[in-house]
C-alpha cells in the first residue's frame, strides 16, 4: 500500500511531529508499505495530487492537525486517512468545547470558566476574575484552548499572577480557560478500534523529575519524564481510568485511536 505520511506542517509542535513521522514512516516500511513523506506546507494539495497514495497517515499535532484541518481537506480529495473524523477532531482540540460536552455528559472534569479576548476588551470581562477565582480557589491553571503538548499552561498561585497567566495564554489562542487545578497522577490512557470496537491499551503513568508539573520539556526532552507502564494502579482505578477514557472517546466521537489524558 503506497502511504502518505503527513507531518511537520506550521504548528508550535512541529519538531514533535517530525520526530512522530519518522518513527510511523520506520514501522510502516518494516511492515512492507510503500512510504511517500510529507513535510505538510502550501504544496500539500499538489503534493498528493501528484503522490497519488492509497491513504494518509496523519502524524500532524496541533493546529491545522488535529483540529480537523488537514482532515476536511483529505475527505475533499477523497483520501482515506488515519485517526477521528473532522467533527471528532473539532471538539477534541478544543478544550473547551471537550469541557462542556464531558459536564453536560457527566463526566468529571475540572471546574472551568472560559472566555474570548472579545470578553476581556469589549464586555469587561476582567472586573469579574475576583468572582471567579473565589469559585475556583487558588491554585488556578490557566491554559489556551486548541493548544496541545501543555503549550502556554501557566499556574496562578494568587491572583496577582492571574494577569500575567491570561497574557501569556492569550499569546497562544484567542479563547483561554481558567480551571480548577486538581492535585494527582498524570495517566495516558490510549485507546484502539479493533474488530471487536474500542479497547484500551495499558494505562502509562508520567513521572515528571525535575518538577512537579508535566510541562512540554517534560513530555518531550529525553531523560525529564519516567514512563510507568502499566501504571501502578489499584484494580478500581485502573478499571475507572479506563472507563472514563472509553466514555471520553465514544462522547467526542473518536475513531481509529486516541489517547485520553487524565
Amino acid at each position: 500500500m503506497r502511504v502518505a505520511v503527513l507531518k511537520g506542517g506550521r504548528s508550535l509542535e512541529r519538531q514533535v511531529s517530525l520526530k512522530s513521522g519518522a518513527r510511523v514512516e520506520d514501522a510502516l516500511e518494516r511492515l512492507g508499505h510503500e512510504v511517500v513523506a510529507i513535510d505538510v506546507g502550501g504544496d500539500l494539495v499538489e503534493r498528493l495530487r501528484a503522490e497519488r497514495p492509497d491513504v494518509a497517515f496523519v502524524a500532524l499535532h496541533g493546529r491545522d492537525g488535529e483540529d480537523g484541518t488537514v482532515q476536511e481537506l483529505l475527505e475533499a480529495m477523497g483520501i482515506p486517512y488515519t485517526g477521528s473524523g473532522v467533527s471528532a477532531c473539532i471538539r477534541a482540540s478544543d478544550k473547551v468545547l471537550a469541557k462542556h460536552a464531558m459536564r453536560d455528559a457527566g463526566i468529571p472534569t475540572p471546574d472551568f470558566f472560559a472566555f474570548s479576548e472579545t470578553a476581556f476588551k469589549d464586555l469587561g470581562a476582567a472586573s469579574a476574575l475576583p468572582a471567579i477565582e473565589e469559585r475556583l480557589e487558588f491554585p488556578i491553571v490557566v491554559k489556551p484552548a486548541c493548544q496541545g503538548s501543555a503549550l502556554g499552561i501557566k499556574f496562578a498561585r494568587t491572583a496577582d499572577d492571574v494577569p500575567a497567566a491570561l497574557v501569556a495564554a492569550f499569546s497562544y489562542d484567542r479563547k483561554v480557560l481558567l480551571e480548577r487545578h486538581v492535585t494527582g497522577r498524570e495517566l495516558a490512557v490510549s485507546v484502539i478500534d479493533d474488530e471487536t470496537g474500542p479497547r484500551v491499551l495499558p494505562i502509562v503513568e508520567a513521572v515528571p523529575k525535575e518538577e512537579d508539573f508535566y510541562d512540554f520539556e517534560a513530555r518531550y526532552e529525553i531523560g525529564r519524564t519516567e514512563f510507568v507502564c502499566p501504571a501502578e494502579l489499584s484494580d478500581d482505578v485502573s478499571a475507572r481510568a479506563s472507563g472514563l477514557a472509553l466514555a471520553v472517546y465514544s462522547l467526542l466521537g473518536c475513531a481509529g485511536f486516541a489517547r485520553v489524558d487524565l
